[in-house]
């Protein structure tokens, strides 16, 4: 049904509330006690009401004003459409994770994906059954404009952009780390600036920021790095660095998890570069999506709880 907008120009909100207290109360003198006005005023209201819907609408007999057919009629129909329209206004609506059957859209990199999903999907299928969520693919250099386009509900990232509609909740902080496979790269944890520009390394593409700032700090200090291989995808490196003698340089929490499952080796980066700041970004559109919010707190308090492991 089209809403007709010139049908409500003479529509004043309060005439039926006052309407609907006359209604119950059925005297001008208690319905002006119980609306906190002077009788001057309901008695105004009622002759708007009257006008309104061209009817009486309250016969005086006695002490009391009774309704007409037509106020009954109207109050029967009015009552409901008032209390659904106060709870739409007025009450917040209860967001129950069990019962939800929401789809969130975040966007990350893959190797963002491949360090939280694996942890908070399982305990999202716990809390949350019916919740969908769809993760496409994002970097630091597109996720704003995704976000500003609403091609995302929200954002995993390390981008340092800022917008005057972004939101921000700090998930974590991240060193890097190097890792090597033993058998083809002959140096000992810790590793020191000299081993690590001796051999080989992965440079990845969409880490290009991070990447240059290493390099520029590396060339600094009068050093060096050979780049063998460069790509764009975080999944290949396990692989490659089992089958050859490179190093390839990562956020400390994916390489943890590497280590363990592909029996490599690792190190702290020994060059002083900043942090991984890892973070949840949205719209301030969204800040009053209710799932979105409850998502968002989820994910934070598994990082903070799982900071180790992860």
């Amino acid at each position: 049904m089209t809403i007709k907008e010139h049908d409500f120009r003479k529509i004043d909100l309060n005439l039926l509330i006052a309407f609907t207290v006359l209604f119950r109360e059925q005297s001008v003198s208690l319905a002006a006690d119980k609306l906190h006005l002077g009788q001057p005023a309901v008695s105004g209201a009622l002759a708007r009401l009257r006008e309104m819907f061209d009817d009486p609408l309250f016969i005086r007999s006695g002490h009391r004003m009774q309704p007409t057919a037509r106020a009954c009629e109207l109050h029967r129909e009015l009552m409901p459409l008032l209390e659904q329209l106060q709870s739409t206004l007025f009450q917040s609506s209860e967001f129950s994770p069990g019962s939800t059957t929401t789809s969130i859209t975040l966007g990350m990199s893959d190797w963002l994906e491949m360090w939280l999903m694996p942890t908070l999907l399982p305990a999202l299928k716990q809390t949350a059954p019916g919740l969908h969520i769809h993760v496409v693919t994002s970097t630091p250099l597109t996720d704003m404009q995704q976000l500003e386009g609403g091609e995302l509900d929200m954002a995993l990232s390390v981008t340092q952009h800022s917008a005057r509609w972004l939101e921000k909740k700090h998930l974590i902080n991240m060193p890097y780390q190097v890792l090597w496979d033993p058998q083809h790269v002959h140096v000992t944890s810790p590793l020191t600036l000299e081993d690590y520009v001796a051999w080989p390394h992965i440079q990845l593409s969409n880490r290009e920021a991070t990447s240059s700032l290493l390099d520029r700090t590396l060339d600094k200090q009068g050093k060096t790095r050979q780049i063998d291989y460069t790509t764009a995808h975080f999944a290949s490196l396990p692989g490659l660095v089992q089958q050859m003698p490179l190093m390839a340089t990562l956020p400390s929490a994916l390489a943890s998890q590497w280590q363990q499952r592909y029996a490599l080796q690792s190190s702290p980066l020994p060059l002083d570069i900043p942090e991984l700041e890892v973070a949840l970004l949205w719209h301030q559109r969204h800040n009053s999506d209710t799932p979105l919010m409850w998502l968002a707190e989820t994910i934070q308090q598994l990082v903070s709880a799982t900071a180790v492991s992860l």
